[in-house]
């Protein structure tokens, strides 16, 4: 069975936009089909100080693997592109080579200590929301 995902994309660290390239590509192998990318926007810092813009983007695939699965392939794919520290409640958030967030996953809605579907900083987050629209 195919489900249809929405992944958030961001890179602060090196160049954000091959960082973004190589995500999805890897995503593509590894996740399921890309259905589409949205433009890849610039952003200021959310939640940190940094001096260091984000490139953020959108991607809209098919996949057969579950929630669970899903997260476990994206942060695969974020330690393997060379991020060494995922965000955890509670902490400040720091610069990153890759960070990919699970938006949607069909109509599911789950809400666990270690996943949270749908992303609960949608609304509030303009890089998230608009290339997310986009590809809506």
């Amino acid at each position: 069975m195919k489900h249809k995902i929405y992944l958030a994309l961001g890179s602060n660290l090196g160049d954000g936009k091959s960082n973004l390239d190589k995500a999805v590509a890897m995503l593509s192998q590894r996740v399921g089909v890309v259905l589409a990318v949205s433009s890849f926007i610039e952003s200021e810092p959310w939640g940190f100080e940094s001096e260091h813009r984000f490139t953020n983007g959108a991607v809209a695939m098919l996949t057969s693997l579950s929630p669970f699965e899903l997260l476990d392939a994206t942060q695969s794919i974020e330690r393997e592109m060379g991020r060494q520290h995922k965000h955890k409640p509670g902490e400040p958030y720091r610069d990153r080579i890759i960070d990919i967030d699970i938006l949607l996953y069909d109509d599911l809605q789950i809400a666990t200590g270690q996943l949270v579907i749908p992303h609960p900083h949608i609304n509030d987050r303009d890089f998230v929301r608009l290339p997310l629209a986009e590809i809506l």
